[in-house]
């Protein structure tokens, strides 16, 4: 398959962000990192390799971006609790988030709709990008994800931190035509397992499934076994199985 490298600066972020792409025909997959990690770690844990029979056939590419978690998210432990420190993270996010939409995105979407996904934090960012820009995604696979920002920002709220926490924002959606009319024709796939270091993502991903089915959104909420824990080891059987139902679905839209 067709592998690049790219480096480039950022506008938003004053500084140079890199990502990596695998293929170069199909559909387009926006993939996001676990927390704290970088765009080679799907490359590394063999998530490409688990889809390179797609990639080589020319049904999908991957874009792997890269994240700041270590500076926002993760930081908040390594700072004073106080609301002054939680807004410079939170903003800091935003920048982030500003970078993947006006710039990076642009850049790689050939000007079609992605599929957006990632394990465990790259789940979250998964799903806040597509519930937050719904015109920009037509799929969410999101493997292990935590959708309440206040996990990480526990008694300090503000608008910033609502507007990154799916879970608050989409509950305070409450018009049902609109939200039909938004999602209907997407793909929307949140799986988690039961075991080990999987209770805190697997609460909050039954919470959004529960969330979309009281709103009406289409949608599949996959609890997968007890044996199935916060790891590689199960995102990669997750994300070969999940990709292929993908697939399936667009050859039904498009026949």
């Amino acid at each position: 398959m067709e592998v690049r490298y790219y480096k480039h600066w950022s506008a938003a972020l004053g500084r140079e962000m890199e990502y990596k792409t695998f293929g170069n025909a199909g559909r387009g997959v926006l993939v996001f990192p676990s927390q704290d990690q970088r765009f080679w770690e799907w490359e590394d844990n063999g998530m490409v390799d688990v889809l390179a029979p797609m990639i080589e056939r020319g049904l999908i590419h991957l874009i792997c971006c890269d994240s700041i978690d270590r500076e926002t998210w993760s930081a908040v432990n390594a700072n004073p609790r106080q609301q002054h420190d939680y807004r410079q993270l939170i903003e800091l996010h935003e920048r982030w988030f500003e970078y993947i939409i006006d710039e990076l995105i642009p850049a790689v979407s050939k000007g079609r709709r992605l599929i957006v996904t990632g394990c465990s934090m790259g789940g979250y960012h998964a799903g806040n990008l597509f519930f937050r820009r719904p015109d920009l995604f037509d799929t969410l696979l999101s493997l292990s994800g935590l959708f309440h920002a206040d996990y990480f920002f526990p008694g300090f709220h503000d608008a910033l931190i609502y507007r990154n926490s799916p879970l608050h924002y989409l509950r305070d959606q409450n018009d049902p035509s609109l939200l039909l009319d938004t999602y209907r024709d997407k793909q929307i796939i949140l799986c988690c397992g039961q075991g080990e270091y999987e209770g805190v993502t697997n609460a909050s991903t039954r919470s959004l499934g529960n969330l979309l089915a009281e709103k009406g959104i289409p949608h599949w909420t996959d609890i997968w076994g007890f044996d199935v824990s916060h790891s590689f080891e199960w995102w990669r059987k997750q994300a070969s199985y999940f990709f292929e139902h993908i697939l399936e679905e667009t050859g039904r839209k498009v026949a």
